[in-house]
């Protein structure tokens, strides 16, 4: 990059901010017009589980935003000399589904609950046969009916529903609205209208439940957007919000805030039909964009959008890299209690590599990375979970890779659901996420998990805030009639450099004969969250 011509952008204020609210991060990118990263920022937090219900204070977002914001300014006046007064276009990201509920002065009602809770049982499956459409318990109008029929006292008061990016979104611009991408995980829209669907509404407003409320459902809900509208413009209380030292200026223009599923369609160009990726980290999700309707309703695939409304497969599972975190974390005390000092960039790089000299079927042995429940395998309580029998050859390579192969298992048995039973097909299936970090182990896992090709990009390790920035940009910038697809294709990644690794036989046998014991074992797991008590 030149530095000189960067550092005109930032004075000028050709430049967009895209921040992205993770499971385990808050991170904020700064981008020119040719999607260049120019500067950074981030900030680690945790969700807590509080009254039975995994939830994040609304306080640390902010706080969390705005240690971003500082830092990604000190970066930008360190390395080009000036000051950072001025951003062309700003847009936000954050987990999707989940439940902000607000009344009539935004006050919020009932502390936040996020995406990983499993309390919506009862309201999914009714909704999901009232709509003939799969309802998954993390959906924000899931969180809604449940607590309908939970005859919770807030109900009554609600005036506005959204999802995290929606409600940052908002308190930065004063617009209630969502792109379709998150807001299709709020509730299902319709593509050809590119918003909620309108026979489902009227279904849930004539459920006997909901009939004695005075609000009706589309009320509540923050208005669609698709990826280029505008959604309006930073507020002076939002420049505050961003940077309480007071040299951002308002104005910025806003794009439609989206979930972290879009945003990684974004960074790794999925977003054409026949196009694919998975994103790893504390949750797990593959994106399938579809070229025809699926055949039937499956509770474990989700139909959203991608950030221009196409429709897009979702197969989603509450449970990742927590465990094996934890596991690296363990060995690391280890480590340090013998007196090396061996950082945790080494330590995963020197464990995922003894996978790779590992049985392929991980000698027998059984894992579950299950903090929380799963509702792929119908685990309501997570506990994680180490399982072996007296035959089981217990090594270090075989236990770690036990660990990748628990890692993707939710993974796998949604998405043979998808190419098995719907006959669905991918051109390129593209990864990201931190268990990517170490070259070669993680991916070969994951191909022969899923049995097919996987690449990894060298921009997917840009991750979501930059996908985000980048959705800024494209609203600033696209030509008329120019699609997010060609936009992506054209402008941004016009000369990708990508990994891709096909499937060993070997390693697809001994995964699937790993699936068939996790399965088998699956009643254990269930019956350790049912007796072993927080």
């Amino acid at each position: 990059m030149d530095l000189l011509k960067v550092a005109a952008n930032i004075k000028t204020g050709e430049t967009a901010l895209g921040i992205e609210l993770g499971s385990t991060r808050i991170k904020a990118v700064l981008v020119n017009y040719d999607c260049q990263t120019i500067a950074s920022g981030s900030y680690g937090w945790e969700n807590a589980l509080r009254d039975g219900v995994w939830t994040y204070s609304l306080d640390e977002v902010w706080k969390g935003i705005q240690a971003c914001y500082a830092q990604l300014a000190a970066d930008v006046q360190s390395r080009y000399h000036v000051p950072l007064t001025r951003i062309g276009s700003i847009g936000v990201s954050a987990m999707m589904h989940g439940y902000l509920a607000f009344d009539a002065q935004g006050e919020l009602l009932v502390p936040f609950r996020t995406w990983r809770n499993n309390i919506t049982g009862q309201a999914a499956k009714a909704l999901t046969e009232t709509f003939h459409f799969n309802i998954p318990q993390r959906w924000s109008i899931a969180h809604l009916y449940q607590a309908i029929l939970n005859g919770e006292d807030h109900v009554p008061q609600i005036a506005f529903l959204t999802t995290l990016a929606g409600y940052v979104h908002w308190k930065l611009c004063g617009e209630k609205v969502l792109g379709i991408g998150d807001a299709s995980g709020m509730f299902p829209v319709d593509e050809r209208t590119g918003t909620y669907d309108a026979k489902m509404l009227s279904l849930f407003d004539e459920l006997e439940a909901v009939r004695p409320y005075s609000w009706k459902l589309a009320d509540l809900l923050p208005r669609v957007l698709r990826a280029g509208e505008g959604a309006g413009t930073l507020t002076e209380e939002g420049a505050r919000l961003l940077d309480p030292a007071g040299r951002l200026e308002q104005g910025s223009h806003m794009a439609p805030p989206e979930g972290d599923a879009g945003t990684g369609m974004v960074s790794t160009n999925s977003v054409r039909k026949r196009t694919g990726n998975i994103s790893v980290g504390t949750s797990a999700f593959s994106m399938n964009v579809l070229d025809r309707p699926l055949q039937g309703v499956h509770e474990d695939i989700d139909v959203v959008t991608t950030p221009d409304g196409a429709p897009v497969a979702m197969v989603h599972t509450n449970n990742c890299s927590s465990d094996i975190n934890a596991w690296v974390d363990l060995f690391g005390q280890f480590a340090a209690a013998t007196g090396l000092a061996i950082g945790p960039d080494k330590l995963y790089e020197t464990l995922f590599n003894l996978a790779g000299t590992a049985d392929k079927d991980a000698g027998g042995l059984v894992n579950y990375s299950y903090l929380s429940g799963e509702n792929v395998t119908r685990i309501d309580n997570g506990r994680p979970l180490f399982v072996r029998t007296p035959h089981s050859r217990f090594t270090l390579p075989n236990f770690m890779l036990a660990q990748l192969y628990a890692a993707f298992a939710p993974l796998k048995i949604g998405m043979d659901i998808l190419v098995q039973e719907e006959g669905i097909e991918t051109d390129v299936m593209i990864a990201q996420g931190g268990l990517f970090k170490t070259p070669v182990i993680g991916q070969q896992v994951l191909a022969d998990a899923l049995n097919m090709p996987i690449t990894i990009m060298d921009t997917a390790g840009e991750g979501g805030p930059w996908g985000m920035a980048v959705l800024a940009v494209y609203m600033e910038v696209r030509q008329d009639g120019e699609t997010l697809a060609d936009f992506l294709d054209e402008r941004v990644f016009r000369h990708p450099k990508s990994v891709t690794l096909t499937p060993n036989a070997e390693g697809v046998e001994g995964c699937n004969a790993f699936i068939e014991n996790y399965k088998r074992a699956l009643a254990v797991e269930a019956e350790a969250g049912r007796t072993l008590a927080e």
